[in-house]
């Protein structure tokens, strides 16, 4: 039976700096706890800021990251070893994410608007800081909107970003830069 009972949801998770050992999925294959543990501590906040990134609600976000170890430990098997575990733990991510998004117009249709809403922002006390800056964001294009988030809330590097938005390097930058770009103004006027 898997549990969760380490996981605290109330704070972001924390990335660690070492790159995924490999070897850790054919140990959750057979049934390593330990080698579980290890990967969630080291993907977490990168799968946590993705699926934000992608449903831009906190509690859709936390439940996509718990379908998408949930669906890691049960595939562990199938990795293949290429130097890219991290690619293939958000490509876990995204299809999780994808199924959210369908299962929700399946069953509700879902509004332009409610997909474009900006990503909750528990973590800035000030309410009205949260207001201005959520503001700010729901004037980003989602491509912008995703880069800057992957980069500000996991400490993902462009590169990384660009591998798994399969976008090339410098069009992460450009909308990087120009996102940011737009924030500021938005910032700016809103003083």
């Amino acid at each position: 039976m898997l549990t969760f009972s380490a996981v605290d949801y109330a704070s972001p998770p924390r990335r660690a700096a070492v790159p995924i050992d490999e070897t850790l999925f054919c140990k959750i294959a057979l049934g390593d706890g330990a080698a579980f543990s290890a990967l969630y501590e080291q993907t977490a906040d990168a799968v946590f800021a993705f699926a934000l990134s992608l449903l831009r609600n906190r509690s859709d976000a936390e439940d996509a990251m718990q379908e998408t170890f949930l669906k890691i430990r049960s595939a562990a098997h199938l990795y293949q070893p290429r130097g890219k575990p991290m690619a293939w733990v958000l490509t876990i991510t995204r299809n999780v994410c994808m199924m959210r998004f369908r299962r929700q117009q399946h069953y509700a249709a879902v509004s332009a608007e409610e997909l474009g809403r900006p990503a909750e922002l528990d973590g800035i006390r000030d309410r009205e800081d949260r207001i201005v800056l959520e503001s700010a964001l729901a004037h980003l294009p989602p491509e912008e909107y995703q880069i800057i988030v992957l980069h500000a809330v996991s400490g993902l590097k462009h590169r990384e970003i660009a591998q798994i938005l399969q976008l090339p390097l410098s069009t992460v930058l450009s909308k990087y830069s120009r996102g940011l770009g737009k924030l500021r103004r938005q910032l700016e006027g809103a003083l």
